[in-house]
């Protein structure tokens, strides 16, 4: 479940460098040293992954807390659930009960915080850049989030949203040397397929929780509580 999430970053990059893109391109980042760009793009994407790790990391410990009154399966199977039915909704609906509305006026700040620092040429515009980067709204991360919910602990969910994040890297990175080198009959293409992974990604969810006693896909009732009570042991 753990490694569907760098192939995840993978594939929905194609989204990122559409909705990000823009952020990235504006970056101050010096085209006439080669190293000091480099590490200004490092620098970036450190600061994104930080973002992706730590929601994860909460979402992660609030799928633990649920773990802990037996609701694991269930969790996974709801899990599942909501990412196969955000996929298949129609837009318009999705957008008419979209629960992010009542954050609009946060994004507008963070918005606010990121036109400044792209203003800015202190070394750790770049960083911050890439936190403020990754609280932006966004339905590939709102999909990767579920999955961190539904790994059931912290640990887990903050190595989910960071596989993530590093598989957004490649690709976001060709893009700030090259541009958007991506187009026509490709770019459909790959956008066509990041329902597809999502709706599978759905279902191995489902088939997790509903413990059918399949090995590391669908695991039983009495392994999936093994787990739980190994890492509380752990903690």
């Amino acid at each position: 479940m753990i490694a569907t999430a760098l192939l995840f970053g993978l594939l929905g990059s194609l989204h990122c460098v559409g909705m990000c893109g823009p952020i990235a391109f504006l970056m101050p980042v010096d085209h006439r040293n080669p190293l000091k760009k480099f590490f200004q793009i490092l620098s970036y994407h450190s600061g994104r992954l930080l973002t992706y790790a730590l929601i994860g990391f909460l979402f992660g410990a609030v799928g633990e807390r649920l773990n802990l009154f037996g609701l694991q399966q269930q969790l996974s199977i709801a899990v599942g659930a909501l990412m196969i039915t955000a996929v298949v909704i129609p837009s318009r609906i999705f957008n008419r009960y979209n629960l992010s509305k009542p954050a609009y006026k946060l994004v507008g700040r963070i918005k606010s915080a990121l036109g400044q620092q792209l203003k800015s040429k202190r070394k750790s515009t770049f960083f911050t850049l890439g936190l403020l980067n990754g609280l932006l709204p966004c339905g590939l991360v709102y999909m990767a989030v579920f999955g961190a919910l539904g790994t059931g602990g912290a640990f887990h969910g903050s190595l989910y949203m960071l596989l993530f994040g590093l598989g957004t890297v490649p690709l976001m990175t060709s893009a700030l040397y090259l541009g958007n080198f991506i187009k026509g009959k490709a770019k459909k293409q790959i956008v066509k397929v990041i329902p597809i992974l999502v709706i599978l990604m759905g279902f191995l969810f489902i088939l997790r929780g509903l413990g059918l006693g399949i090995p590391y896909v669908s695991p039983s009732e009495k392994v999936a509580v093994a787990q739980v009570e190994a890492r509380q042991s752990c903690h």
